[in-house]
């Protein structure tokens, strides 16, 4: 007589299974990650998320190694920090955090510095453009309340020297939230700095000489969902285009059918975004 599995065991049982497949994906990883991340590390991290995360274990497992596969892409760690691998529906999801995304900009060794930070309405801040772009931006002691969110700002200064600038209200950063597929849910709930943080600094990345990179980061990013993007540009980006192996592999993972293409071949921030600081439930 076959005995039931308790939900811990089944649970147990669906993680090892996910464990074992990552392990066999060992050489699509290592195709896809960069030379900095060992194959290894990026395998134990994504297991230990995953088992973590009992949500995962529910979603659709090809959409789950996809997942996996953009962030080795990407050369970012599904450790909470530098990436998540979110649920959205029965799918999973790869999303770069905050961290992750100044992580790949100081990497491209075009940018000398890079920030972005929430604005309280506590904060003394002063900001100008123009031919200098420049901001002061001061929190009180802290031991004093900071208040409310009203805005963030990222700040970039270049290898030449330039230095650049871009700063969100709070109605603009709460605009690119509404369009987003996780706007009442997920990290804009749990994480509303982060996601703030974010927004500012997909804006001034379009402005970095090495965006293209980092924009397909975002692109990629369901909780940035409709940033910005115009209709006509959404078009674009919708027609069909060579499929590289990267993308081919995606889509068999997902069970579509492809054909592959020829192709050419830590961070000091402090990961401010991890809590909610409007207090969101």
């Amino acid at each position: 007589m076959a005995t039931q599995l308790t939900v811990q065991e089944q649970r147990r049982y669906e993680a090892q299974a996910i464990v074992q497949t990552l392990g066999k994906m060992a050489p699509q990883f290592k195709a896809a990650l960069p030379a900095h991340v060992s194959v290894e590390k990026f395998t134990r991290v994504a297991s230990t998320a995953i088992q973590n995360t009992p949500d995962l274990l529910q979603v659709d497992r090809a959409s789950l190694f996809s997942a996996c596969v953009r962030l080795a892409q990407d050369g970012l760690l599904p450790d909470g920090r530098e990436a998540a691998i979110v649920k959205f529906g029965d799918k999973a999801q790869a999303m770069p955090m905050i961290a992750g995304v100044l992580k790949k900009i100081r990497q491209s060794g075009d940018v000398a510095k890079v920030s972005a930070q929430v604005v309280y309405s506590e904060d003394e801040f002063i900001w100008s453009l123009g031919f200098d772009e420049d901001v002061t931006h001061n929190p009180p002691k802290l031991d004093q309340p900071r208040g409310m969110p009203i805005g963030a700002y990222a700040t970039a200064v270049l290898k030449d020297g330039s230095r650049l600038l871009e700063v969100m209200s709070l109605e603009e950063i709460e605009k690119v939230r509404n369009v987003s597929r996780a706007a009442k849910n997920g990290p804009w709930v749990a994480w509303w700095g982060e996601m703030a943080r974010k927004t500012v600094m997909r804006r001034l990345s379009k402005r970095l000489p090495m965006s293209t990179d980092i924009e397909d980061a975002f692109d990629r990013d369901p909780s940035m969902e409709g940033n910005g993007t115009a209709p006509v540009l959404q078009a674009v980006k919708s027609a069909p285009v060579p499929m590289s192996r990267l993308d081919a592999l995606e889509h068999h993972l997902e069970g579509e059918d492809a054909t592959f293409e020829p192709e050419g071949k830590p961070d000091a921030d402090h990961g401010e975004g991890f809590t909610d600081e409007r207090g969101v439930a």
